[in-house]
């Protein structure tokens, strides 16, 4: 948590599963932590972090996005997994959702996205905390995002992103939450910070 942030309270229910409560937090506006390092301790628990090899040459690149039963998204059951991805135009915000049971393994492969997560799992000893990273072309990593953890992103630069997602579960409609992208509980500050 940055050294200004107060610490976060619960103000309303967002949804409920299975032992799993979630609860909009009421932060101060900020992007919370922003996380340079994948091992770093500001890191909302159970969310992991992990570099991308990439293989540039004259031609481009390559980038091996996932291989069953290995890496972050090694526990996710290839019977029910899915792969997918999303292209996005400079300066689109798409935030925010959570899930109750899925869990989202985030690889972007072209341009860059600021990430913003939330954590809205009750109980959590990193409930209410706020997380900010900026991955893609620039900084290749992939995210392990868990269930509760509200999650979001803004396409930063001048050209096209695109993500590649996996998921442990089809997707499910029924398992999807959204909370508006300002959000006065989790009040991320989409603007620009480094002026």
């Amino acid at each position: 948590m940055a050294a200004s942030e107060a610490a976060p309270r619960a103000s309303s229910r967002v949804a409920r599963s299975d032992g799993l409560e979630l609860v909009l937090p009421s932060n101060a506006r900020g992007i919370g932590s922003v996380i340079t390092a994948p091992d770093s301790p500001q890191l909302i628990a159970g969310v992991r972090l992990q570099p991308v090899t990439l293989w540039p040459d004259d031609r481009g690149f390559f980038l091996e996005v996932h291989r069953i039963g290995r890496g972050l998204a090694a526990h996710f059951p290839p019977e029910r997994s899915q792969v997918s991805a999303a292209l996005n135009y400079p300066g689109t915000i798409k935030a925010f959702h959570y899930h109750l049971l899925q869990t989202d393994c985030w690889t972007p492969i072209a341009g860059m996205f600021q990430v913003a997560l939330a954590d809205l799992r009750e109980g959590s000893a990193t409930f209410g905390l706020r997380n900010t990273l900026y991955v893609g072309a620039l900084r290749p990593w992939q995210i392990l995002i868990p269930p509760g953890v509200a999650h979001g992103y803004k396409v930063i630069g001048g050209e096209a992103a695109v993500l590649v997602y996996m998921t442990d579960q089809f997707y499910n409609p029924s398992d999807e939450g959204r909370i508006p992208y300002d959000d006065s509980g989790i009040h991320y500050d989409w603007e620009t910070q480094h002026k």
